[in-house]
């Protein structure tokens, strides 16, 4: 019998958790820091790569996630890569797992333990469940919707800034940025702000439910990077939300950039500095 989504929420997902650590166990940490060059791929410049890892982890996780829930479907960043018409499957019926097997391909490649593998669970626009691992640290973030967030196993809450001190916000890193989304990221460059360029997006979502960091500002919107890190920011407590004032929408066609920070307050001001730059 085939499950529903319902009843694979009330049941399996401690299965999930286990099937991301198998696929970072078997394709990803055994590579790490073990790269030949020949197994590292530019595909839109030189700052856009792609590994063996992220494409052995991705067939994994798309075999093993799809047997736990039949007649759901995958998108993944390297299935989208090779074939964009994958997306249209975050506007159908059926489930989803939205994928980024290798979340920081440039930290990996790099030998830096800062990278992620990015699950979540959507169906028909609405995010269900989401796992962050990184396996380089043992850090396993959970969240389901509702149900709130955890980090290891312990609750996660993002809190609020301290009053007085500046916002420390992650920004869409200038690598992959054009000049226009940088002219209006400039706006985050003033007083009571201190922005940094991103590294990982999964693990940057992370430190925002942890409060460790106040907001990110990005402006881009692939589904892997951001699917599990808004859910997870939501159930620790956060806020997200676009420059037209909408939640962000996971099929696309939002307005951006977009942010999410500790607070709603926090997000209304980082989004309102974004839209004095238009």
């Amino acid at each position: 019998m085939v499950p529903t989504v319902d009843a694979f929420l009330a049941g399996r997902l401690d299965e999930v958790e286990e099937t991301v650590r198998k696929a970072a166990a078997a394709e990803i940490m055994p590579r790490f820091r073990q790269l030949a060059t020949d197994e590292i791929v530019e595909k839109n410049g030189p700052y856009d790569l792609v590994t063996v890892a992220d494409r052995r982890a991705e067939e994994h996780l798309t075999a093993a996630l799809t047997a736990l829930l039949p007649g759901s479907a995958v998108v993944g960043e390297e299935a989208v890569y090779a074939d964009p018409g994958v997306l249209r499957a975050l506007r159908g019926e059926d489930p989803v797992w939205i994928v980024d097997p290798v979340d920081g391909t440039r930290q990996f490649v790099n030998g830096d333990a800062g990278f992620a593998t990015l699950v979540c669970l959507a169906h028909r626009g609405e995010l269900l469940a989401s796992w962050t691992y990184a396996p380089a640290m043992d850090q396993m973030a959970i969240a389901r919707r509702g149900g709130g967030a955890t980090l290891n196993g312990e609750p996660l809450r993002c809190g609020s800034p301290e009053p007085g001190r500046d916002l420390e916000v992650a920004i869409s890193h200038y690598d992959f940025t054009t000049d226009e989304e940088k002219r209006v990221l400039a706006a985050l460059l003033t007083e009571g702000i201190a922005p940094r360029p991103c590294g990982s997006a999964g693990l940057e979502y992370l430190h925002v439910a942890q409060g460790r960091l106040d907001g990110l500002a990005f402006s881009w919107e692939n589904p892997w990077d951001h699917a599990a890190g808004l859910l997870l920011v939501a159930e620790a407590g956060g806020a997200s939300g676009t420059l037209a004032g909408e939640p962000f929408r996971i099929a696309g066609g939002n307005t951006l950039p977009f942010s999410a920070a500790r607070d709603e307050p926090t997000l209304r001001h980082i989004l309102g500095l974004l839209a004095s730059a238009g």
